[in-house]
């Protein structure tokens, strides 16, 4: 048996945006299934993480290590970048999608997900302006 269903994710700009709560309740309302849940994004300039959601220093933390890690185009030590498309944080942002996940696995025990304590689920926003990401999730016993 599999359930499936696509999430939306409203962005406001680069940041982690937890939605936690809506998977666990695509989780519940298959009632007390166990088996694997799927978590893909659908795009190339986003990425998913399972992190800490204690803390919101955490959040800010890695957006400001990866902002460190891969600055925007118009930033010097980017000038080998080519794919400039749509904006000097397009191919950044396909380069932090690289270096983060896209799908992850997580185990649901009976009709919960199996996270540790302080764990989310959160979408990765790479691009500076707000998007519409959507999330695909496949629930397989």
């Amino acid at each position: 048996m599999a359930r499936q269903t696509i999430l939306s994710v409203e962005t406001r700009g680069p940041g982690v945006y937890e939605f936690t709560d809506r998977v666990a309740a695509f989780v519940k309302a298959s009632g007390e299934m166990s088996g694997l849940l799927t978590v893909f994004v659908r795009h190339t300039s986003c990425s998913l993480l399972i992190q800490e959601n204690a803390d919101p220093d955490v959040r800010h933390d890695l957006d400001a290590f990866f902002r460190r890690l891969v600055p925007s185009a118009d930033d010097p030590a980017m000038a080998y970048l080519v794919h400039r498309d749509e904006g000097p944080d397009d191919m950044p942002a396909h380069i932090k999608a690289a270096l983060t996940p896209v799908s992850l696995s997580i185990p649901v025990m009976d009709g919960r997900l199996a996270l540790g304590t302080w764990q989310g689920i959160y979408l990765f926003e790479h691009r500076q302006r707000p998007h519409r990401r959507e999330v695909a999730l496949h629930l397989s016993a």
